[in-house]
């Protein structure tokens, strides 16, 4: 690793702990690690299976479109000024909130994005900053795409008060994360 690679990690980890992201505690990906063999799991995932949701999440995960690790994801309403967008794509929109999905399952992703964007709007924020990471499938899945990063590109384009989205430059995480414009209230004629 050279030395400019350990000034972008450490400005990357700056700028995660501006925004208010905070380290996980625990490394649930435990790579290596034997699981231990709990006899009451499966009674206990399937009580889970059969309980009704405690919080409806009102964004679908019908039609999700896989994408690639790597790929760049963009996304913008048609009325959006394209200088608007180009300066959101070079960066040149300050984010002021970050969330980072990374250990969430899908169902937690769901419900962290929608509550993450609905506090932003009701604060006024104009852009944020979304980590989905780039890892694919998730345990159980049996996918072989960034599962994550999927639905984010979904779930983001059907949210109406979300006006443009793009893979953020490196030093925010490149296709790992997301600049998301939204609309803001003050902007709600539209």
């Amino acid at each position: 690793m050279t030395s400019g690679d350990d000034d972008d990690q450490n400005a990357f980890r700056d700028a995660l702990k501006a925004a208010g992201v905070r380290r996980l505690s625990v490394n649930r990906a435990a790579v290596g690690k034997p699981r231990r063999n709990d006899i009451n799991a499966d009674i206990r995932r399937e009580a889970a299976e059969q309980a009704p949701p405690v919080v409806q999440s009102q964004l679908s995960d019908g039609g999700v479109e896989a994408v690639t690790p790597h790929q760049r994801l963009e996304f913008a309403i048609p009325d959006l000024p394209p200088r608007t967008f180009a300066k959101l794509k070079r960066g040149h929109i300050a984010w002021e909130g970050g969330l980072d999905l990374h250990g969430h399952t899908l169902d937690e992703a769901r419900l962290e994005l929608e509550s993450f964007i609905d506090d932003a709007i009701a604060n006024r924020v104009r852009c944020v900053l979304v980590v989905h990471g780039k890892a694919r499938g998730y345990r159980g899945s049996g996918a072989d795409y960034p599962v994550i990063k999927s639905h984010v590109n979904a779930w983001l384009k059907n949210w109406s008060r979300v006006i443009a989205f793009c893979s953020a430059s490196e030093i925010d995480g490149g296709t790992g994360a997301l600049y998301v414009l939204l609309r803001t209230r003050a902007d709600s004629s539209r």
